[in-house]
């Protein structure tokens, strides 16, 4: 299939590709928007976690206030579990846990409101002009966030590595009320040996739609991709291996080109 074939096949509406070395976009489809970005949002709950350098051994409680009223989600995390910091972090992280990304954001001193105030001081401080964060989890359709500033956001989160061992850990399993329970990847590529994956995260909310951003290493080049507002569950997945071999046509292209 052609470069311009595989780009028309794309389902998700915004897809945004860029070398962080170099800075140069290699793909882009409607990279100016704004838009609700669902839980790639705990990818900056999790910067601001990590660098609070809070005790990550430090045991936490989901409580009711950690129940989705917004969204009425359901959890495996009940009410009254009690993990550690990085436990919660981790579940947070790899499977998309809102209990475990809302006792984070609780637990931080200062509470709810000092969070939310830190992501956004996070998001200004790292050039993200177009981010705006109202609560830790992403079910608000109120965190909004654009593919530049998302760039942004998975170069610094590959710069902390619990981050990137959380959020490409492939599954889990901590014990919750003496049982051991088993938590997975939300995004299916990270089990995949040929994918080199730094940095995960998935998200989905009706406003938002499928999304997916992955830092990964692609012909020896880290890459941020974008991936917002995808049509149908596998539909982000099927886009970033459409990404992968556009960008691979690309430079075979240009190696033809240049006589390499």
């Amino acid at each position: 299939m052609s470069v311009r074939a595989e780009a028309a096949a794309l389902r998700s509406s915004t897809a945004y590709v860029q070398d962080l070395e170099s800075s140069s976009v290699l793909f882009a489809k409607n990279e100016n928007v704004v838009r609700p970005i669902a839980s790639i949002s705990k990818l900056m709950t999790a910067l601001v976690v990590v660098d609070a350098n809070l005790p990550m051994d430090e045991m936490l409680e989901i409580t009711d206030d950690d129940v989705d009223s917004l969204k009425h989600t359901t959890s495996r995390l009940r009410v009254g579990t009690r993990l550690s910091r990085g436990d919660m972090l981790h579940l947070a992280l790899m499977s998309s846990e809102n209990r475990a990304a809302h006792a984070l954001g609780r637990n931080y001193p200062g509470g709810l409101p000092a969070f939310v105030a830190a992501m956004n001081a996070k998001a200004r401080a790292l050039g993200m002009t177009n981010t705006h964060f109202i609560e830790p989890t992403g079910l608000s359709s109120e965190n909004v966030s654009s593919p530049r500033d998302l760039a942004r956001l998975l170069r610094a989160a590959s710069q902390r590595p619990l981050i990137h061992r959380y959020s490409t850990d492939s599954e889990y399993e901590v014990e919750i009320n003496k049982r051991t329970q088993t938590f997975r990847n939300t995004n299916l590529l990270v089990r995949k040996p040929d994918w080199d994956i730094k940095i995960s995260k998935t998200g989905f909310i009706n406003e938002a739609g499928e999304c997916l951003v992955m830092l990964a290493r692609i012909n020896g080049r880290d890459l941020a991709i974008v991936l917002l507002d995808s049509q149908g569950k596998l539909s982000r997945i099927g886009d970033a291996v459409r990404i992968r071999r556009i960008v691979q046509n690309e430079v075979a292209l240009a190696s033809l080109q240049s006589g390499g």
